[in-house]
């Protein structure tokens, strides 16, 4: 047991031994509650949850501070005298006087001479003044006063309902009612009430609490506890699911059977962007399902058990797309939704002798997600083939272990890749006449006099166009084939984007040579694997990929 719970412990028996009302006997398989009230709950003795995929009812994490933690048990300047308390009294001058009063049933203390001072239900701050001139209008002349509240006298409240732990719990007259219910561990998230709670005494309700006022507003009624006050958890009420384009995607609890869906907006305060509200639930006459314009769904009636999803349909009727290359003017545009591509040319101004109009390409985020998607799909297969492999014997089967470790490595740098998402436009110099798509890269490549070199070559390098060269020669200019190069496999890759794997092609100027490397497996299925996704990656990303 800790410090702080053992202090806590002492605190309540101090407490209990001092004051003047008994307290009511507790039968033994209840004591835990009432022992354990200053420690947190634990969360092996919290109630079952309720629905699975439901979001958590609003205020559900009204109990998962630290406000108890941090309280301190000393007294502050809004504490309200109760009876029970002690306050100290010096007068000196004409008359001398030393005592220590405790206010009694009645909130009097008493002081000889004097007589009652009534002092129940004034301020800790105002205790002095309220003594001091009750003095001072018995002792008129040269007689001066100090009056300090000493301690205060803790009460003993029940809270029962709808709670994790309800029992019966020690603390001060003018904690809150939220500082009693964080005792207990909360209100039951899925049964009971955050707006139905009441403070009961001598069987009266003498405060009725809706929690939403605290949460939305701060407002929090100030109830002055005293000995056997009773705090009751309602039963929870009419709920409706909020879903979707909201700021507050709750459960929230409504407080008559039927509510109008402007006050669930005023809670769940959908965004900006939403145009129509879903609706599902269940009626009289079997399930019900809408689909409403916002401002119909205003006046809505909503009943326990419906779900609302908040949805943005208004779909825009205008993309944003953006210039890259070589280009004059400015680089991003605004189009109508059915814009195509060379509708949005006439508007773009290039220098003929610097672009390369007939390579131009698009690169589209929706295929690059796809080529990711693919080359996804190609690791996974390649670590089942890899990792189930079987082996016939001790050897073989080390050898699978390395052969793992490695395809392992390879994944991990393959999932590392980005791919462009290149649309290929160009084609014996024409160009497609696409429709556009939101966030298209409309690229206009620049005229380029070299032929760039990459992949399994001693030395990648930049090599100045040559109309006699061919694909050989410029392999050769770049110091030629490692050891791992598979010289049957050399990809061309054209300014338009298009990817070309023939021996025999013709090199332009602009072109990239992509020299891909062998695959060493021990298992053809490997070999197969491995290679597709070299190749895949070559064309999502102009990137060759070492096995």
């Amino acid at each position: 047991m800790n410090i702080k719970v053992l202090s806590c412990l002492a605190f309540a028996f101090f407490s209990f031994s001092t004051s003047s009302n008994e307290l009511i006997p507790i039968p033994a398989n209840q004591q835990a509650g009432v022992q354990s009230g200053f420690n947190s709950p634990s969360p092996n003795t919290q109630l079952p949850v309720g629905e699975e995929d439901l979001p958590p009812p609003y205020g559900a994490n009204l109990f998962t501070g630290a406000f108890e933690a941090e309280r301190s048990d000393g007294l502050n300047e809004d504490y309200i005298v109760a009876a029970g308390d002690k306050i100290s009294i010096w007068i000196w001058g004409a008359v001398s006087h030393a005592d220590i009063a405790t206010v009694d049933n009645q909130g009097n203390i008493f002081i000889p001479e004097v007589g009652p001072i009534k002092v129940s239900d004034v301020p800790a701050t105002e205790v002095n003044d309220v003594v001091a001139q009750k003095i001072r209008s018995v002792y008129t002349n040269n007689v001066n006063v100090y009056v300090n509240l000493l301690n205060a006298t803790p009460v003993s409240v029940f809270v029962t309902g709808p709670v994790l732990r309800p029992g019966q719990y020690a603390g001060l007259a003018s904690d809150s009612v939220l500082f009693y219910l964080n005792r207990t561990g909360g209100i039951d998230a899925e049964r009971g009430s955050y707006r139905k709670v009441t403070v009961v005494r001598n069987g009266k309700a003498i405060q009725h609490i809706d929690l939403y006022d605290f949460l939305r507003n701060g407002v929090l009624p100030q109830i002055t506890f005293k000995d056997n006050d009773v705090i009751l958890v309602g039963e929870q009420g009419p709920t409706v699911t909020v879903e979707g384009g909201a700021r507050y995607p709750f459960r929230f609890e409504l407080l008559d059977e039927v509510s109008l869906g402007k006050r669930l907006i005023d809670y769940a305060r959908p965004m900006a962007k939403i145009s129509h509200v879903a609706v599902a639930g269940n009626r009289e006459s079997g399930p019900v399902s809408v689909y409403l314009p916002y401002k119909q769904f205003e006046a809505y009636e909503l009943k326990d058990g419906d779900t609302v999803t908040f949805n943005d349909d208004l779909r825009p009727q205008v993309v944003d797309v953006q210039i890259t290359g070589s280009y004059l003017g400015p680089s991003f545009y605004t189009v109508n939704k059915d814009a195509r591509l060379l509708e949005l040319l006439d508007y773009i101004s290039v220098d003929t002798d610097l672009a390369d109009i007939k390579s131009i390409y698009i690169q589209r985020e929706s295929v690059a997600l796809k080529q990711k998607e693919l080359i996804e799909e190609s690791l996974r297969r390649l670590e089942r083939s890899v990792f189930t492999a079987p082996a016939s014997s001790d050897g073989e089967a080390v050898i699978r272990q390395k052969e793992a470790e490695l395809v392992v490595q390879f994944v991990e740098r393959a999932r590392q890749i980005e791919p462009l998402g290149k649309v290929i436009l160009a084609s014996d110099g024409k160009v497609a006449n696409i429709r556009l798509e939101q966030g298209d890269r409309i690229i206009i490549p620049a005229q380029n006099d070299l032929i760039q070199v990459a992949g399994e070559v001693l030395m990648p390098q930049a090599v100045v166009f040559n109309e006699n060269a061919v694909l050989l020669d410029y392999v050769a200019w770049a110091g030629g084939f490692t050891e791992r190069a598979d010289v049957d496999r050399i990809a061309v890759v054209h300014a338009n984007g298009m990817i070309d794997f023939s021996p025999q092609q013709t090199l332009v100027a602009g072109d990239q040579i992509l020299v891909m490397p062998k695959v060493e497996a021990k298992t053809m299925q490997a070999v197969k694997d491995i290679t597709q996704i070299i190749y895949q990656i070559a064309v999502a990303a102009n990137v060759v990929l070492r096995d």
